[in-house]
């Protein structure tokens, strides 16, 4: 198998294949590396990282990983919350660990998104929830009703992640169950949604990360479809990337400081794992730069989940095969 999550409503493709999206042509990216910096982070004797699974650059430039201590995914759903910490800071240049907190406070840990002053936000697809947490780990909001999924304006099913604009509106990708992009004010409420399922454009098979750029256009890794699809602040569709090499699209970042967009893929074939590629696009999804399995890095097979950049154009990914973050120094 080479999905580690649902595939949720997959008979209904049988029935979109007149609305497929249109592919764009092939790519040709450089096949240049970033440098692997393999002696980071530092973790301390004792200390358990699980599936890292969302990641994030606070103010300080210190990386914040979500990850799921020992706990692995499962069908059904776990319902009791995980006794390890689950939210850790590490330092950008050491490597060393921070800080550490989140325990018993989620069952299935997913996305992550820093805003602007700082403030954590997450969500958990077993809660069927988005928090947002001070950066003490002081609970400010609360959305979704827990372990109940829901498709209105109260509900979600199994969210994936957040992107917080600089007024405090935030969008929420829902997700695994909904496949829809959802926007909110700054204080929670439900401003609309735009999505449906299927492979045409707009529709999402499993929006799984979502980002903005400095003009509040919205990016969505799209998952299943293998692509990054770009929208307006409304959700008007602009443009979009097709990746015909790989299996499927896990997440996608916009590096704010250098105007770059970057996304992760994940390669499966006849049952053997391949691993992941980092692609790098201009602000219109062209691509420049692809390095990972494809390229010179000499690392262990992964699985990247997620992606964050720092002001200095520095790469971490969230690498769930290894448990593990991994970073890239430019060499551009």
């Amino acid at each position: 198998m080479k999905n580690h999550y649902p595939i949720l409503l997959l008979p209904l493709l049988l029935f979109l294949g007149c609305n497929s999206t249109p592919k764009k042509a092939p790519h040709s990216p450089k096949k240049t590396s970033y440098t692997w910096i393999n002696t980071w982070p530092e973790t301390p004797a004792g200390y358990i990282m699980g599936n890292a699974t969302g990641l994030g650059i606070d103010p300080n430039q210190n990386i914040v990983v979500f990850h799921r201590g020992t706990r692995g995914w499962r069908e059904p759903m776990f319902t009791n919350k995980i006794c390890e910490n689950t939210i850790s800071v590490f330092d950008s240049n050491t490597g060393k660990l921070l800080k550490s907190w989140g325990s018993d406070l989620f069952i299935m840990p997913h996305g992550l998104e820093i805003d602007n002053e700082g403030n954590v936000w997450v969500t958990d697809v077993g809660l069927h929830q988005v928090f947002k947490f001070n950066a003490d780990g002081e609970l400010l909001m609360t959305l979704g009703e827990a372990q109940r999924t829901g498709n209105d304006t109260k509900h979600f099913n199994l969210p994936t992640d957040i992107a917080v604009a600089p007024d405090g509106t935030f969008y929420v990708s829902d997700g695994y169950g909904n496949s829809r992009i959802v926007k909110f004010s700054a204080q929670g409420e439900y401003l609309f949604e735009w999505g449906t399922f299927g492979d045409g454009i707009g529709a999402f098979n499993i929006p799984h990360g979502i980002d903005l750029d400095a003009e509040g256009n919205v990016y969505v890794a799209d998952r299943e479809n293998n692509r990054i699809q770009k929208f307006d602040g409304r959700g008007n569709y602009i443009s979009h990337w097709q990746n015909n090499t790989t299996d499927q699209l896990y997440s996608v970042v916009v590096d704010q400081h250098k105007g770059h967009v970057f996304g992760i893929d994940y390669f499966i074939e006849n049952d053997v794992i391949k691993g992941s590629d980092i692609f790098r696009f201009d602000l219109n999804l062209n691509p420049d730069i692809q390095w990972g399995r494809s390229g010179s890095y000499q690392g262990p097979k992964t699985r990247f989940h997620d992606i964050a950049v720092g002001s200095d154009g520095t790469v971490y990914t969230g690498d769930i095969l290894n448990n593990t973050i991994q970073k890239f120094s430019p060499n551009d």
